[in-house]
């Protein structure tokens, strides 16, 4: 669909894709097109452009097998500026803004700077948030670009539930639990609260559950606690990363069994987690599919963790309202949804399983019973929409 209007493009830069979104930059709320570039670093790369008229291949062209971030945008953006789009802003996905940033904000090169500079705690996205940045720069240096950070949203957590017990020179370099998937948290906690009819509720632990997963619990819409911490390891089980894990584990592995620094990266960020656990995949689509024992035993041990810590978290908030499945998982898995909510039927969550077969749509779709304690609900994430929103937002402040 090309428009004479400006729109936005939202750019999600991940390790080996890139999604991206058009909005109107008059009605933010309008999605335009959407597409995705896969397998970058792979040698294999696949591109999904919008569709409509822009997907004439003489508009795009071919896209190189090896190209890396910074290719694949400039790639894109060149396409749709062929394809007749107006180009008026951009926004971005970053994942870790640290103590910096408690909010969006426009991009300058002292935005940039403290980007890379955080990318220590976040290295499987920052570099890749970032080069997005610059991609859209190299092209269009004047273009207005707005950065949305998923750590903001927990800037409202009080010190208790974000500080380690560490030495006071250690906390007072940065060092304490950050949390993420603000953007997701902000998209489904909004979603509740247009689409219920009493709001969202007071209290209420939202669960987005994907290849990195997390749980955060929300207090009269606000963040007071969240699993993730310091970097975005910590806490669930999740596709390649292994969540809670005593450190004392990582010094063995230091001290005994000769693993260095950068294997032990590798290990907690590649190899551990779903795939670690079954040694099949880290994709939960497959392990569903599989008849291994060691693929059941790493979906269960996926769904008793996200119940042990949403136990945490409703500790937390003194009570626990409603409880809600999102992300690529928690929208999709019948099965993940029905062993959680069989663990959380101590809480009064009880599986209405007709409404469990469904697929979330873009509004709450019940899928407890309706006379049950505690309301479940499953909704479909929308954070290319919370960073439209954003970016909109911040450039008619500039203007």
């Amino acid at each position: 669909m090309q428009t004479d209007a400006p729109v936005i493009v939202v750019i999600n830069a991940g390790s080996s894709s890139i999604k991206f979104a058009l909005y109107a930059a008059a009605a933010p709320a309008e999605r335009l097109a959407e597409g995705q570039i896969s397998g970058i670093g792979t040698g294999s790369i696949t591109a999904e452009t919008p569709q409509g008229a822009t997907q004439q291949a003489d508009v795009f062209g071919a896209l190189k097998g090896d190209a890396d971030h910074e290719a694949a945008i400039s790639w894109l953006l060149a396409g749709l500026e062929k394809g007749g789009f107006v180009i008026g802003a951009a926004g971005h996905r970053v994942v870790h803004g640290g103590a910096a940033f408690s909010a969006a904000c426009r991009i300058d090169l002292s935005v940039e700077r403290e980007i890379e500079r955080l990318i220590p705690l976040a290295r499987l996205h920052n570099p890749h948030n970032l080069s997005a940045i610059r991609a859209v720069r190299a092209i269009w240096p004047d273009l207005p670009q707005v950065a949305c950070f998923d750590t903001a949203f927990h800037t409202t957590q009080p010190d208790l539930a974000t500080t380690l017990a560490l030495p006071q020179k250690l906390r007072e370099s940065g060092i304490r639990r950050y949390g993420f998937h603000g953007l997701s948290y902000q998209s489904v906690a909004d979603r509740l609260e247009t689409a219920l009819s009493g709001g969202l509720p007071k209290r209420v632990v939202i669960a987005h559950l994907g290849n990195g997963a997390s749980l955060c619990a929300l207090k009269d819409g606000k963040s007071v606690a969240t699993t993730m911490g310091f970097t975005p390891i910590d806490g669930l089980i999740m596709g390649t990363r292994p969540g809670l894990t005593d450190p004392g584990v990582l010094l063995h592995l230091l001290e005994e069994k000769g693993m260095d620094v950068q294997q032990m990266s590798h290990m907690l960020q590649k190899e551990s987690g779903l795939l670690g656990l079954s040694g099949i995949s880290a994709d939960m689509r497959v392990l569903e599919a599989s008849d291994e024992a060691a693929a059941k035993f790493a979906i269960d041990a996926f769904c008793y963790r996200i119940v042990r810590e949403a136990g945490s978290l409703a500790a937390a908030l003194g009570g626990l309202d409603a409880f809600i499945f999102a992300g690529g998982i928690g929208e999709n898995s019948e099965k993940v949804r029905a062993k959680v909510m069989e663990g959380l039927a101590w809480l009064g969550a009880e599986i209405d399983a007709a409404a469990n077969g469904e697929r979330a749509g873009r509004e709450p779709v019940l899928i407890s019973t309706k006379d049950a304690r505690l309301p479940v609900y499953m909704v479909r994430t929308d954070e290319e929409g919370v960073i439209a929103a954003e970016t909109a937002r911040l450039l008619t402040i500039h203007q």
